[in-house]
């Protein structure tokens, strides 16, 4: 192995615990979302979370110990480019489905997000995918299919836009795996924040709202936790096996339906909760 990889320390057990936090904090976050860019839309809200986003990534690399010049080389920036272009494009199209669909109904779609981990890891990452995982992979299929009930004259094509989003997550999270053995938590977390920031800007500029003085609290807290939970992410991928981990990924789902009904008022539809069922057990 080359000594220009990086290594992290592993460490499942405290990988795990970060992972429940994270889905905490990314549950929270887009509930804030979901109102935020229903009062005003979607490109002004998530400019305003990179731009906070890029500043807390600028002061952590500037106090990093091997200093801001040496954390921001990348060995591998063209995938740092190309992972900052799919989180913040991944962004935008999942608030637009939690504005569209509602907040439990997308979540239900963006479970099936391990699932797509699982089918891509072997030609992105090289990872042995056997008839165990295929397995899981067609059950879970099978609890998209109750979820989205097609040819029953409910489907809504927004899922289509949850079903995207879900995807895009997918890739990114794998790119983040594999970048993870090569670059640090923290250059991975500039390198998101700085490209997010300079392609968002503009569009979000061209789309400004004014806030109401509650609006822009809870904007300020949008930002906060959109900080935590992606520095939070890179951190975890970095320190713990994606298998140990990913099953954990759905408490997400679980937190934001809790969410979801007791601040939104949203209810979960029986097929939304039976088929959300069975894609998190396929998954686990």
């Amino acid at each position: 192995m080359s000594q220009d990889t990086f290594h992290e320390p592993q460490n499942n057990r405290l990988g795990v615990a970060i992972m429940c936090a994270t889905m905490l904090i990314f549950a929270f976050q887009d509930m804030l979302s979901k109102h935020l860019a229903g009062t005003y839309n979607v490109y002004m809200v998530t400019a305003i979370r990179y731009w906070v986003l890029a500043a807390l990534a600028v002061f952590l690399t500037a106090r990093h110990a091997d200093g801001f010049r040496a954390t921001i080389q990348s060995r591998m920036p063209k995938l740092q480019l190309l992972r900052g272009v799919l989180l913040v494009a991944q962004i935008c199209v999942m608030v637009s489905a939690f504005v569209l669909l509602g907040l439990i109904e997308a979540h239900a779609i963006f479970a099936s997000t391990p699932l797509v981990i699982a089918a891509l890891s072997g030609p992105i990452l090289g990872e042995h995918v056997g008839w165990r995982r295929w397995t899981a992979i067609g059950i879970g299929f099978i609890g998209m299919l109750i979820i989205l009930r097609p040819g029953f004259g409910v489907f809504s094509p927004y899922a289509l836009v949850a079903i995207v989003g879900a995807m895009m997550f997918a890739v990114y999270s794998l790119l983040t795996r594999h970048d993870a053995h090569v670059d640090g938590p923290q250059t991975s977390f500039f390198w998101d924040s700085v490209v997010g920031v300079i392609i968002i800007t503009p569009i979000g500029l061209w789309n400004w709202q004014a806030m109401t003085p509650v609006d822009a609290m809870m904007m300020g807290m949008l930002c906060c936790t959109s900080a935590a939970g992606h520095y939070m992410l890179t951190r975890v991928y970095a320190i713990a096996e994606a298998s140990v981990i990913q099953p954990f990924t759905y408490l997400q789902l679980a937190f934001a339906a809790v969410l979801a009904r007791l601040v939104l008022g949203e209810v979960m539809q029986p097929t939304t909760a039976i088929g959300s069922a069975v894609v998190v057990a396929a998954g686990i």
